[in-house]
Order: C-alpha cells, then structure tokens, then sequence
C-alpha cells in the first residue's frame, strides 16, 4: 500500500534550525478545519481544531558545536455530534509530546553532521503507562555548495504504533535571490519565501504530516489513531515588533484522515512511498478533505552565518 505522506514532525525544527539564518525559540499556533461531511451514512459534519507549542534551547558548546533541544506539544480535536459504538473515538482528542535533543557538529569546508534522539508521549491522555511512548532518532550529513545553498542528506527512524519507518530525507536552504528563497525538509516540507519588505514575508507553504496515538481509554480496547495531512497554504508572516512575529496560513488538506486500528494492526517496514505488509483494516469512518487556517505567533531571533 503507497504511503504519500511521513512522520515528520518531530525532526523539522530541529533539523532546518542548523541551517537557517534565523531561529523560531518560541511558537504557538492554533489551526482551524471548516466543518466537513462524511461519505457513509452519517449525516453530520466533522469539525478540526488542533494547537501547537514548540521551544527550542539549543545549547552552544563552541564556535562548531551545538547540543539542540527542543520540546513540542500539539493538540487535535474532532467533533461531529454523532453517537457511535463505545469501541470508536468520538469526539477525538489526541495529544503530541516530542522531545528533541542531539548534537550538530560543524567541520571545515562547510560540512556538518546532525545526530537527534527523538522520543514520543503520542496518546489521549487516559491510563498512561509505556504502552503510549514511541521511540526514534535521525541522522542528516550538512554540505555548503554556495554561500546561498545548503543541503543536508540523512535519513529518520521513527517507531510508530502501526511498526518501523525509515525515512530518506533532504533538507534545502537555498537563496535565490535578495528576495526569494526556498527552505524545507523534502519530501515532508517546504516552504517558498518571498520576502515583501523588512517586516513582511509571504509564500506558498506545504506540508505532510503522520502522526499516530495510543488510545487508553478502556472501550477502545488499546487502538490506535493514525493521523494523516498534506496542508497546502499561502501564508503572511509579519513582524510586529522586536522579535516577535505574526503568521496566518490559509489553504486546503489532501489526504486527511483520522483513522483507528486495533492495536495489532501493524505494518511489517515502511518506507515514504510504500507499506510491506499493509494489510489493516480500519474500524471508523474518515470525513472528507477541506479548508484549513492556521494562526502563529512566533519570537524569533537571528543567528550567525556560517564562515
């Protein structure tokens, strides 16, 4: 079974913060899915909000090593009004917490190494015991081709509730001009900057995201939820003052679903592009793909240039 999209969220921040000018120390959005029907016999529409927090205290040992952490906590939510069998998620609430945290080493001629430990608390939050926890790591290669391209090339591991997933991953920061650029962790991100003035950027945003959660609440018996979108947004981002930054995303998810597994529904390897021995069968029904806003405010703050 082809898999489009990939766990990526615990490894993004870390991995462009080595490479970009500017850092994100502190974020906090809140997203916002218009309602959307669902193609079976339920007559009611399924309702997204979802938050996120993200802090980022990377650790500066010298002029060439850095210990980077960072600690992210994100939140989905899906109502509908519909009575469903004690056994189904309904309403959904779902909670993230990624601990991120691993050396990047700079060498000479503009080479670099990334290593993270990245573990999991991916649940609802009822009757939490190990059984919620995933485990995972990545490791990314950093060259400077120009002094406006830098690229790294690596791979992520992640242990999910439905098995292993190795991830190739390519990670661009590329000016193309004094005003455009492009910026992403390819196949899972990027994003296309324009830059309108010294207080305003804008673009074009995309973004792939699995994610799954562990269910403890007693009638579920131990599922899990898989959780999958492709965001595609045009976005502002907007300086308000010092730091401190506002950024409105509006655009439209591809592929979004909730989906609960029982718990020994499992893929034996995956890859971005394929599933071995996918052979699951899910227990509820998903709604259908629609608009999505998404509003951050952001402090940020420049740091040095590679020399």
């Amino acid at each position: 079974m082809k898999r489009l999209i990939i766990p990526a969220l615990s490894i993004y921040i870390g991995i462009s913060a080595a490479c970009q000018q500017t850092l994100d120390i502190l974020t906090i959005s809140g997203r916002y899915g218009f309602p959307r029907s669902y193609d079976s016999v339920l007559t009611k529409k399924a309702t997204e909000v979802g938050s996120m927090l993200n802090l980022v205290a990377p650790v500066k040992f010298s002029e060439h090593t850095i210990w980077y952490n960072s600690l992210n906590y994100f939140y989905f939510n899906v109502t509908n009004g519909e009575t469903l069998p004690p056994e189904i998620a309904n309403p959904i609430h779902i909670h993230g917490f990624l601990l991120r945290t691993g050396l990047y080493q700079k060498f000479s001629k503009g080479r670099g190494l990334q290593l993270f430990f990245a573990p999991r608390l991916m649940s609802d939050l009822n009757n939490i015991d190990g059984k919620h926890f995933q485990y995972g790591g990545m490791a990314m290669f950093e060259k400077k081709f120009r002094d406006n391209l830098t690229m790294s090339f690596g791979a992520m591991y992640n242990h999910d509730f439905f098995g292993p997933y190795l991830v190739p991953l390519i990670n661009l920061d590329w000016q193309l001009s004094e005003r455009w650029s492009v910026a992403g962790l390819l196949p899972v991100y990027a994003k296309i900057n324009y830059k309108v003035n010294d207080w305003c950027t804008a673009g074009i945003s995309h973004f792939g995201l699995v994610t799954t959660y562990y269910l403890g609440d007693p009638d579920c018996k131990g599922d899990y939820i898989e959780r999958k979108s492709i965001d595609l947004s045009l976005f502002g981002r907007f300086r308000i003052a010092g730091n401190i930054y506002i950024e409105g995303r509006a655009g439209h998810s591809l592929g979004r679903s909730y989906t609960q597994y029982e718990a020994d529904q499992k893929v034996d390897f995956s890859l971005p592009l394929a599933g071995f021995g996918d052979d699951r069968e899910q227990k509820n029904i998903v709604f259908k793909d629609g608009v999505i806003l998404d509003l951050r405010v952001v402090y940020n703050i420049p740091i040095p240039e590679d020399k």
